[in-house]
């Protein structure tokens, strides 16, 4: 009873997520659309940036929209649940533990992520053009990153959301999610820091950073990057700690 359960829950917020597919795409897309010309195409073009900056930068913005995609899907809507509309009555009324419901939400938000993320993929190459150029060798690095990342983007997101106040939602893009962005080694391979070590290291409390190498790593394998194991580890670390973070505060808010 309890799978099923879950597995209505999960199936319903995926039948959503079909039936408003544009309103998805449109959250989804239109960021990395915009960086990946002007940083992948527009710059190299005009001499203001290596040609093959764009290979460099592309792992970062998958890295970018699956981690914050997978964030966003349930930070933003757990807020507005716990706050205006009370939604999240009906979910805590299903046959699972409490703890459950907020899992669900994590699963549910780290397929949007994946599904963000890989679509980055043949926008590359169609922004790109010849710029272009990944190595699949080694998939199963790919898919073990992909996944790590968008279960920390969700995890980070259950923790957002049991935290933020409906009104301190601005607050949380500015003091939280631009940091992210500039310490995530999006723009620039975590190796080539050495030369400012106190900011390799800022990095390094940055999970973007570790699905950036990640990916980094698993697509274009000939660029500098963090050790394997290093990135494992940092994600699997950020995964424990963000879900034990958010089902803590997600258990603290419905049972209030």
């Amino acid at each position: 009873m309890i799978a099923t359960a879950f597995l209505q829950l999960l199936w319903r917020d995926l039948w959503v997520t079909l039936r408003t597919w544009q309103t998805f795409l449109a959250m989804t897309l239109i960021q990395p659309i915009f960086f990946l010309f002007i940083f992948g195409r527009l710059l190299p073009m005009l001499g203001q940036a290596n040609a093959g900056y764009g290979v460099l930068f592309l792992p970062g913005i998958i890295s970018l929209t699956t981690v914050l995609t997978a964030m966003q899907a349930v930070s933003m809507p757990l807020v507005i649940e716990f706050g205006y509309t009370k939604e999240i009555e009906d979910r805590l009324l299903s046959p699972m533990p409490v703890w459950m419901v907020g899992i669900q939400k994590m699963v549910f938000a780290s397929i949007r992520g994946l599904i963000a993320g890989a679509m980055i993929v043949p926008l590359g190459r169609l922004i790109l053009g010849s710029g272009f150029s990944i190595s699949l060798e080694y998939w199963w690095l790919l898919i073990i990153v992909a996944v790590l990342a968008s279960l920390v983007g969700a995890g980070l997101g259950l923790t957002l959301g049991t935290i933020v106040q409906p009104s301190q939602i601005g607050l949380m893009f500015s003091v939280i999610l631009t940091p992210m962005l500039f310490t995530g080694c999006i723009y620039f391979p975590w190796a080539m820091l050495d030369k400012l070590r106190w900011f390799q290291v800022v990095t390094c409390i940055n999970p973007i950073t570790y699905a950036s190498e990640g990916f980094r790593a698993s697509l274009v394998p000939n660029m500098p990057h963090m050790p394997v194991w290093f990135i494992i580890v940092g994600l699997f670390v950020f995964l424990s700690f963000f879900t034990y973070l958010g089902v803590r505060g997600f258990l603290r808010k419905a049972l209030d």
